[in-house]
């Protein structure tokens, strides 16, 4: 027993001076611009924090929101498999990482053999038995090149890959939940809109059917009033269907039921200020998004491959040892004398493998092209993820401003065209216009308000905000 210990930290000895054959790693230069276009269209803040450290519960400033982004992180199914799919990688690196190590285990056996007399030397049947009982281990191979240490590290950055996997889901969930309520939000705010002009329609076309009855207005009158009306009712029931969806479309995110308290009221201040971003901020700030740490780690597992790869051409020596004791007897097998072991060195030498191993190599080398070429189209997406959401940005300020006086001058043109058709002095007609003009006038502005607070979190997101 104790010449196996000492030769166990004897290779534990050898294992920490391995050396591998991994290609020095080099990160990709990023393809995008040194920084984001409109970006200087953003006003500068001094010492203004990234959006990757502004933690999501202290962005949303609606508590409601809030609440409904952690049930989300609770119950939603597509997280609960990110964070499965760690754990499954966790246990595949453990089952790698064991490789480096021996499998000692411990083994008891009986061996019995009967040979008839024509083959025994006294001519006469006998039987033999064996008791043995041993501790050692088999084919366990040194890694001298390297080889095991390079899957290591290949299994160990795909399981942190796996990590930024999660956090990645985590980010697409939080912007998706908000999205997806500040979406029930403004149809909710449509459906209002629509109930309130289906109610002042109603009243404007029994006031035309009145005056239709006793000859005062003509019959063209009517049919337009009453057009109107109908075109109100079924938008009620358009944003109805519109608005159920929503909250069915919100509960899956959710994975859970919607608490009633939980939904929004209204549009208007259900999202906190999006943090500015300082002028010309540079675009190396993609590099810290989860989904763009993830291709790296591939990229860095592709890397390992071809270390294993490389090691695979050199000699591979394996060991194969036990220490017991053994007997012709079970009485006499832990008695004195009893002792024994074996040493089983072996060494592998590829010679001719017709190209399998150069085939191997290449496969390797071009899977890391390949996840280079991922790695740089994962860089590229999020700048232009990035480079959309500014450029909304730079514009929805002056959308909205023109659309709050949009409505403003439509509201007084109706008030106007109302009065001047009590007065007789314009037709029907005109005020039936002015009725349109201000209603698709108020759900613009819904739609740009809508517009507005989907930019912050769109942007939020493509800054890799939300995994806090």
């Amino acid at each position: 027993m104790t010449s196996l210990r000492t030769l166990t930290v004897a290779l534990a000895a050898t294992l920490a001076g391995a050396c591998t054959l991994i290609p020095d790693y080099l990160r990709p230069a990023a393809p995008v611009p040194a920084a984001f276009p409109d970006a200087a269209t953003t006003a500068p803040v001094a010492n203004a924090p990234a959006a990757g450290a502004i933690a999501w519960r202290d962005y949303f400033a609606d508590s409601r929101l809030r609440e409904l982004i952690d049930l989300a992180l609770q119950n939603n199914r597509d997280l609960r498999v990110a964070a499965l799919n760690i754990e499954k990688a966790r246990a595949q690196y453990g089952i790698q990482r064991a490789d480096l190590f021996p499998s000692i285990g411990a083994s008891a056996g009986e061996t019995a053999q009967r040979l008839p007399g024509d083959l025994s030397r006294s001519g006469e049947p006998t039987t033999s038995r064996q008791f043995s009982a041993t501790v050692g281990f088999s084919a366990y191979e040194l890694d001298f090149f390297g080889r095991i240490r390079s899957l290591n590290e290949q299994a160990l950055e795909q399981y942190l890959g796996t990590e930024e996997a999660r956090r990645s889901a985590q980010i697409s969930l939080v912007a998706e939940v908000a999205t997806d309520w500040l979406r029930l939000a403004a149809d909710r705010d449509r459906l209002a809109l629509a109930r309130s002009t289906l109610g002042t329609r109603q009243k404007s076309l029994d006031l035309t059917q009145r005056s239709f009855d006793v000859g005062a207005t003509s019959a063209l009158d009517l049919r337009q009033a009453q057009t109107l009306f109908e075109s109100a009712r079924a938008d009620v029931a358009r944003y109805t269907a519109l608005v159920a969806q929503d909250q069915n479309a919100l509960a899956l995110v959710v994975g859970a039921p919607l608490p009633p308290q939980l939904m929004p009221d209204a549009l208007a201040d259900t999202v906190a200020t999006v943090a500015e971003l300082p002028a010309g901020v540079p675009s190396e700030v993609l590099t810290r998004r989860p989904d763009v740490l993830q291709a790296e780690r591939q990229l860095r597992a592709a890397n390992a491959n071809i270390g294993a790869a490389r090691a695979a051409f050199f000699p591979r020596i394996t060991l194969t040892a036990s220490a017991g004791t053994a007997s012709s007897t079970l009485d006499g097998l832990f008695q004195s004398g009893s002792g024994s072991w074996s040493f089983i060195p072996q060494i592998t030498l590829p010679i001719f493998e017709a190209g399998r191993l150069n085939a191997s190599l290449d496969v390797a080398k071009v899977q890391r092209d390949i996840n280079v070429a991922q790695y740089e189209k994962a860089i590229q997406s999020a700048f232009r993820e990035v480079a959309d959401a500014l450029a909304d940005r730079a514009t929805l300020t002056e959308q909205l401003d023109a659309r709050r006086k949009l409505v403003a001058a439509t509201e007084e043109s109706f008030r106007l065209s109302e009065a001047r058709y009590k007065a007789g002095i314009d037709s029907y007609l005109g005020l039936l216009d002015a009725q349109r003009n201000l209603y698709s006038a108020q759900l613009d502005l819904i739609s740009v308000r809508q517009s507005d607070a989907a930019n912050r979190v769109t942007l939020y997101r493509a800054l890799g905000g939300g995994w806090q």
